[in-house]
């Protein structure tokens, strides 16, 4: 008797802690989504031998590289704290990087540290969190298609938009000349 007196107000507390972990990452991208600052990352080609990996479409970015003084200062895989800033034409561009978190009056995302190449000058590559941008299954294919094609075509614009609040970052959509994606793919599909 007295096992079931602890066991039923045990099971609730596991039961409450299941549901509030979910809830408050949903909560939190959502939070960031509403009050989050918005970036358009500008997209770069990806590998074209790269396979089609499933219900997303993977992305690489434009602007993902800064110059360092010193390559031993950083390891692959090393958390850094990106600052981001728009250039003129109102993407985001890295300002700076660091390995500790910045302040609450400047836009940053929390990132990882990529490849580091040491040609004529050393650079660090930042791998984003929002490389993936998940869809429905019955429109990733087409989609991932129509975003290699606009890839290659250097007459359209191609860019992420993520929003930004305190180091997380969001991807909220994937945009071919200020087209959402899915609209593209939604029209093709009905053509």
């Amino acid at each position: 008797m007295k096992n079931k007196k602890i066991l039923f107000p045990l099971f609730v507390l596991v039961a409450l802690a299941q549901l509030y972990v979910p809830t408050k990452m949903i909560w939190d991208k959502e939070d960031v989504l509403d009050n989050g600052v918005e970036y358009k990352f500008k997209t770069a080609p990806i590998d074209p031998s790269d396979p089609f990996r499933g219900k997303y479409i993977v992305l690489n970015y434009d602007n993902n590289t800064v110059k360092i003084p010193h390559e031993h200062d950083w390891v692959r895989g090393e958390t850094i704290y990106v600052s981001i800033t728009e250039d003129i034409d109102g993407f985001a561009k890295i300002k700076s990087i660091s390995k500790e978190k910045r302040g609450q009056n400047e836009d940053f995302v929390k990132a990882e540290v990529g490849f580091i190449t040491s040609f004529e000058t050393t650079e660090l590559t930042v791998n984003y969190p929002f490389d993936r941008f998940y869809m429905e299954e019955s429109k990733a294919y087409d989609a991932e298609l129509t975003y290699r094609a606009s890839q290659s075509d250097t007459t359209k614009t191609t860019y992420a938009l993520v929003n930004v609040k305190n180091g997380d970052a969001v991807l909220k959509d994937v945009l071919i000349d200020g087209i959402p994606i899915r609209e593209l793919v939604k029209a093709q599909q009905e053509h």
